[in-house]
């Protein structure tokens, strides 16, 4: 049996997470990351039972739990008044695992750990790809060149590999804007909130929790009108005007008030999305997480459904030759496509659980290790 050799474009959640998936199923995988280092830029990440379920899989659960903070629940108030909207009570036997909210760079550091330093290329900015019914070779900006015998597109919204396979096309800014911040909450007058507590108002919302398990650190992140005429793939986490992000919200209730007052400063980036592709492989390249069905954080599913890719992949691609790759990757998006256009969609909506009574189970109860691969993943009806 000749085994496939790999190549992953993008070391960010998802391919990392794919390294680690696929390593898991003895597959040779080697990954290429355009930035020169890792860094700690200033987010937050939610990880719902559905992510968290592939994290448990891949062996980085117990390492998140040390850290992360485990809201109580799932909670929406409005904007001004603090009327509770709607609130989901996030026990860990509801959906088979927990619910945890942490810093981006502990979730990144956590998935790093499962993956050998020797297999991970840094400062390999993509240049080029070319397939001719056989391996696959990618082409870097410092020159030098990586032979697989297919490639995962892993790079993100603005993703290179995508535009390759599928066509260049820009992706979708609805004129929406997020200011984020990530600071100590010791600057805080008192406590939040111990629920992930998204504030609903007219045309903008904040959404606002702990990232440590010792509630040592408070992250927040908005959705506001804004032009984004000063958007480029390199500007993802520009700095943003704490003034400005204070008068957006300067209606809203007193703790969120209390929390923005004591913020020291933001940074803020372009929320964009895309419709869903044609199709997300062509011969040996297949797309993942962002570069294929990128969304609104909305629903806090952007890395998640990335996570979930990861899973799905690794097991359509367990034990298949190099031969069968190309039915692989169709296998695979046959059965994630439906499901993730449908988190698209009602992500760039903004409604998820902002009232009523809706069955949340389809999305947090999906166990991307054991669901049925010939049949469409779970979805809203």
């Amino acid at each position: 049996m000749t085994q496939p050799k790999i190549a992953i474009v993008g070391a960010g959640m998802g391919g990392m997470a794919a390294a680690g998936t696929l390593r898991q199923a003895g597959i040779d995988v080697q990954v290429y990351e355009q930035a020169q280092r890792f860094g700690r830029i200033g987010a937050g990440i939610q990880m719902l039972p559905n992510s968290m379920k592939v994290l448990r899989g891949i062996g980085v659960e117990a390492r998140l739990r040390e850290h992360a903070h485990a809201p109580y629940s799932h909670l929406n108030r409005v904007g001004d008044t603090g009327e509770i909207k709607r609130e989901l009570p996030m026990p860990e036997d509801l959906y088979g695992a927990p619910f945890l909210c942490m810093h981006r760079a502990d979730l990144h550091e956590a998935l790093a750990s499962v993956v050998p330093n020797d297999i991970i290329h840094l400062n390999k900015k993509l240049t080029g790809l070319e397939q001719n019914g056989g391996p696959v070779t990618l082409s870097f900006a410092d020159g030098t060149t990586a032979t697989a015998d297919a490639v995962i597109g892993a790079d993100g919204v603005h993703s290179l590999v995508r535009d390759i396979i599928i066509g260049p096309d820009k992706p979708i800014h609805r004129g929406r804007i997020a200011y984020r911040a990530v600071f100590p909450s010791d600057r805080m007058p008192r406590p939040i909130s111990g629920s992930r507590t998204k504030w609903w108002g007219q045309d903008c919302h904040i959404v606002i929790y702990y990232t440590r398990k010792d509630r040592g650190e408070v992250y927040l992140v908005t959705s506001v009108p804004e032009p984004g005429d000063w958007i480029t793939p390199e500007s993802w986490s520009a700095k943003g005007d704490v003034e400005d992000l204070r008068t957006a919200y300067a209606g809203f209730h007193e703790e969120v008030r209390m929390v923005l007052d004591a913020c020291p400063e933001c940074h803020k980036w372009a929320i964009l999305e895309r419709d869903p592709l044609p199709t997300w492989s062509r011969g040996r390249v297949v797309l993942i997480g962002d570069a294929c069905h990128p969304m609104t954080p909305y629903m806090a599913q952007g890395a998640a459904t990335s996570i979930e890719d990861a899973a799905v992949l690794a097991r359509c691609l367990q034990g298949v030759e190099v031969t069968g790759l190309e039915a692989a990757f169709k296998r695979f998006e046959a059965h994630r496509k439906p499901r993730t256009s449908k988190i698209q969609a009602i992500s760039s909506a903004n409604t998820w659980m902002s009232g009523g009574n809706d069955d949340p189970s389809w999305l947090y109860g999906y166990d991307a290790w054991t669901v049925p691969l010939d049949a469409s993943a779970p979805q809203a009806a």
